[in-house]
């Protein structure tokens, strides 16, 4: 069977190893490709933070509880293991700000020793008057991305740079499954109203003092916009962009201010960090991640496409959970084509 994934991403990348993982050895052969037009470090996975967060609010799909839910414990079981360093996977602990009080979020029992703030906490926090404090895990997405990608090549998949024009044109190639991993690009291979550009910009410091991220909230402003401090493996990233829409891929000097303002208002000690880079990104924002079947006629024969994207901030949050539900999917394709008597998963 041919499969070709679109987009290597976090999300395409995971959906490819799931798969292939899940079916190599009842299905052959198996032969799995990805196509993308940019790999790493040019993807927007490599400009996250990588913080597993989901948003404060549920979602509206009661699903991607169970993805988020999911992804947390897959990544969690390899928190002691030897590959932790190399996947850029961390335990780390922090705190959300608000300046009043918020309902406790959906993924409260999902991270570890989630807690409301002490007052004496607050006080370090002059400008909060709420907030939460818990531990959680990095992902950083550059670390993680070099690993799919050594794991996929081990297992004989193969990678080809190209800029995939429509989901036809992959079809006509003898394709028999596309997987969609296309992220917030998606609407350029079939029209997604619903889907459009949050564009964020982050500023990378040297700052090994930071041993906690900081994520603030603003309710009336929207999510992403207020600032936030990240520590990672090798630098601490500062944000708080989200403009929708933007597709700038430049970075902006009034944003600079905006973020540097922001994050030593809120850090002071930050203003002695040393910038060690800056970067703008796209999350791919929709009202409900697309997760879903579709089939596509091409002249006389039909090709199954799965789509996986639209995951907005929190694709690093919810990939493992979405790539083992595209592979759910994949299973019922073949078995409504009969090509595969399927052994339980052991994902």
């Amino acid at each position: 069977m041919r499969v070709v994934v679109i987009g290597a991403g976090v999300i395409g990348l995971s959906t490819a190893l799931c798969i292939y993982e899940r079916y190599h050895s009842v299905l052959q052969p198996l032969d799995l490709k990805v196509y993308a037009d940019r790999f790493t470090p040019l993807t927007n996975t490599d400009v996250a933070a990588g913080l597993w967060q989901p948003y404060l609010s549920g979602p509206s799909n009661p699903q991607e509880m169970e993805w988020n839910q999911q992804t947390f414990d897959y990544l969690l079981s390899h928190i002691h293991s030897p590959n932790a360093e190399n996947m850029g996977l961390a335990l780390i602990s922090g705190y959300n700000l608000f300046c009043e009080a918020v309902p406790d979020p959906f993924w409260k029992n999902i991270v570890l020793g989630f807690r409301k703030l002490t007052s004496r906490e607050l006080d370090v926090f002059p400008d909060y008057s709420y907030g939460w404090f818990h531990t959680s895990l990095i992902i950083e997405g550059r670390s993680y991305l070099k690993w799919l990608t050594e794991r996929l090549t081990e297992r004989g998949v193969k990678f080809f740079q190209r800029k995939v024009e429509s989901l036809e044109e992959v079809a006509r190639g003898g394709v028999d499954v596309i997987i969609n991993c296309t992220g917030v690009w998606a609407g350029a291979l079939q029209p997604d109203p619903l889907l459009q550009p949050g564009r964020g910009q982050i500023i990378k410091v040297n700052a090994p003092w930071i041993k906690h991220f900081i994520l603030t909230h603003d309710p009336k402003s929207g999510i992403y916009t207020s600032p936030y401090i990240i520590p990672g493996m090798q630098a601490v990233t500062l944000g708080g962009i989200c403009q929708l829409g933007n597709w700038s891929e430049i970075n902006s000097g009034q944003d600079h201010n905006t973020i540097w303002k922001g994050c030593c208002r809120l850090e002071p000690t930050l203003k002695n960090a040393r910038i060690a880079g800056e970067f703008t990104g796209f999350r791919p924002i929709r009202p409900q991640l697309r997760l879903e079947r579709e089939q596509l006629r091409v002249g006389s024969a039909n090709t199954e496409v799965i789509h996986n994207y639209g995951h907005g901030g929190y694709g690093l949050t919810i990939h493992w959970g979405c790539a083992l539900e595209a592979a759910k999917l994949f299973g019922k394709i073949l078995e409504e084509k009969e090509l595969s008597r399927m052994p339980p998963s052991h994902l």
